[in-house]
């Protein structure tokens, strides 16, 4: 699944540049807030399958910060939680309406789409905060520690404590005071998902075939991206 979201990524960007970026974020938002009802085994811990797409979404606001800036990548958070928006209401509304007699899928949209008002509003309020620390942290780090020996630093400093951010804001707002006797475990469980995805994002220095290299030498090239992800792992 990690190979196939970083796949997808680089072919919108071979294919569609920095728009196609731009059209990844909204995706793996809404995809992420589907694939949420599922529990699967994710390193060793029960998660949800979200996790594993909502993870490319920091790798995608890290290439932005990193090819294109700062404003590029708070533009795609800001698109990303319209839509998350956007499909909460419309998909909600959708609910309202009395199904047919023969209709079959009604429940199965209640499953999926009908969050409860606090759930909704704790993983967009998570999805905010942690994408804007991305953006800010991952700045931050590439003024201090430029250059691309240092990408891993960059990242792995950005999306960690993102990735705990988000999952502290969400665990805390939708389930506290709910289910005391497993709320930390809970938490933890999830967090540890998070890291183990996000881990896979991060480019090994050591070995990776564009260390050393200047940004100047790589402006805007997909070629940058496709070293970026076949060094992960």
């Amino acid at each position: 699944m990690l190979a196939v979201n970083f796949g997808l990524i680089l072919v919108s960007y071979r294919i569609f540049g920095k728009t196609g970026l731009y059209a990844w974020t909204p995706l793996a938002a809404i995809v992420a807030n589907i694939q949420v009802v599922k529990l699967v085994e994710l390193f060793g811990t029960t998660a949800t399958l979200g996790n594993i797409v909502y993870a490319s979404s920091f790798l995608v606001t890290d290439i932005l910060s990193e090819m294109h800036g700062k404003k590029q990548a708070q533009k795609a958070v800001f698109i990303g939680l319209f839509s998350l928006v956007a499909m909460t209401v419309l998909m909600n509304l959708a609910l309202f309406f009395t199904p047919a007699p023969d209709d079959f899928s009604q429940d199965s949209l209640a499953v999926i789409f009908g969050f409860m008002p606090r759930i909704a509003a704790a993983s967009l309020l998570a999805y905010l905060v942690s994408q804007m620390h991305d953006v800010w942290a991952y700045d931050f780090w590439r003024k201090r520690f430029p250059g691309l020996r240092f990408i891993w630093l960059r990242n792995n400093a950005s999306t960690m404590v993102s990735q705990f951010i988000d999952s502290t804001v969400f665990t805390v707002l939708a389930f506290w005071g709910c289910f005391p006797p497993v709320f930390g475990a809970d938490l933890l469980d999830h967090l540890s998902a998070q890291m183990d995805c996000g881990a896979w994002q991060t480019p090994r220095s050591s070995t990776w075939p564009g260390a050393g290299m200047t940004k100047e030498k790589y402006p805007g090239r997909p070629e940058f991206l496709m070293r970026l992800l076949l060094s992960h792992g």
